[in-house]
């Protein structure tokens, strides 16, 4: 397939750009494609985007939260939706109140958990689970739903046979 804008060049770069609810993809050759996103990098930058980010939802006094400063870089809230990033650290503690919401929307959290190998993944999702199950099984035995509670010990027998997780012993 053919780049769309120069038509001489193989396409490697494919975009899809949704512009007022109309959706158009593009495929571009590499030297297309790099102009096109410093195209766009020129419309809409970084920081305009992290400035549009922030400004949604926003609960304090724009003229209180503007003013707030960083006491290690002395950088302000306002310097960060100018810039797109941060002075220091720091800049998340003095600044998290009004970090809290937008790293949630572009994050999908507020806590950074990182990136987990495969293998060490699943024994994790695993202990999560097995943790989980451990609690409701409490719950259910405080409820008095004891046939609830002994499905629940049953789940968890077989997830600890069927895991690499060591069994912890019974209470």
């Amino acid at each position: 397939m053919l780049c769309d804008i120069c038509k001489k060049i193989e396409a490697t770069v494919h975009l899809t750009e949704i512009v007022n609810d109309k959706m158009t993809k593009l495929h571009l050759c590499e030297e297309c494609a790099k102009e096109k996103g410093a195209e766009m990098e020129e419309h809409f930058g970084l920081s305009d985007l992290l400035a549009g980010l922030a400004d949604l939802g926003a609960t304090a006094e724009p003229s209180i939260v503007d003013s707030m400063k960083c006491p290690t870089c002395g950088f302000t809230y306002q310097d960060f939706k100018k810039v797109g990033r941060l002075g220091c650290g720091d800049c998340y503690e003095a600044f998290k109140k009004q970090l809290a919401p937008l790293l949630k929307r572009i994050h999908g959290a507020d806590r950074h958990v990182g990136k987990i190998p495969v293998t060490v993944g699943k024994t994790i999702k695993d202990t999560r689970t097995l943790q989980e199950l451990k609690m409701q099984m409490e719950k259910a035995i405080q409820t008095e739903e004891f046939e609830e509670a002994a499905k629940l010990r049953d789940k968890i027998r077989e997830l600890e046979q069927n895991s690499k997780i060591e069994k912890t012993p019974d209470k």
